[in-house]
């Protein structure tokens, strides 16, 4: 199995380690980081990786991934990007989408008529992009596995494994990591965590989430839809 995982500036680290850890771990599989280049990009708190992969240089993958982060709204409008989506999107059978990942696929034209899930803030520009947002951690349409924000990536790379292979290999593998949350609070998600973190959570995510809302309504649906 080939499995090809976008990388790119400003990515957020969690969103691509840790999935990419557990999908590489699939029997037969390898797992290529793609991005337009294999120089020296960096995440969004500044430390410095590589992707392995070029964009030019990738076989059609079993699997695609997308990870999110603060650089993904500068993709909505990179060409580039998109249509490599769109291409890769078109001929893999599994496509996965992690945090606002989702949100890039939607723009490769990807969860048009698919039910998907992204992070908290940005969960409202779903239907922009063509998807039937669902409030869930983990959501399955079809070949079409999308996660919520950041460390749902692991809950998402299981459930695709599990897609992909069978239940005793997502099993075998989490077995592996020890994933076995127990997490000293209960303030995950917005439903749970108090109030006031939640508003103040949203106040200091405004200013991006209506970056992102602004350029999605500026190119509207002019991605590729894929087939």
């Amino acid at each position: 199995m080939k499995i090809g995982m976008l990388v790119f500036p400003d990515i957020t680290a969690t969103d691509y380690v840790a999935p990419a850890d557990l999908l590489v771990r699939i029997p037969g599989a390898s797992l290529s980081l793609v991005w337009k280049h294999t120089d020296p990009i960096r995440t969004e708190l500044g430390w410095e990786f590589r992707a392995t992969r070029a964009m030019a240089d990738c076989p059609q993958f079993d699997m695609l991934v997308v990870p999110g982060g603060p650089g993904v709204a500068a993709l909505f409008e990179d060409r580039e990007t998109v249509d490599f989506l769109a291409r890769q999107g078109r001929g893999a059978r599994w496509v996965v989408g992690i945090c606002t990942g989702p949100l890039l696929l939607g723009v490769a034209g990807l969860l048009e008529g698919y039910e998907a899930t992204c992070h908290w803030a940005s969960h409202e520009l779903l239907a922009m992009v063509g998807a039937t947002p669902r409030d869930q951690r983990v959501v399955v349409d079809r070949n079409r596995i999308t996660g919520a924000g950041v460390t749902s990536g692991i809950d998402c790379a299981l459930r695709a494994i599990a897609q992909a292979t069978d239940d005793d290999t997502a099993r075998a593998i989490q077995l592996f990591a020890e994933y076995d949350p127990q997490p000293p609070f209960d303030s995950g998600a917005p439903a749970k965590a108090p109030a006031h973190i939640v508003e103040a959570a949203r106040a200091r995510v405004a200013g991006v989430v209506a970056e992102r809302r602004a350029i999605l309504a500026r190119i509207g649906r002019t991605a590729p839809v894929a087939a």
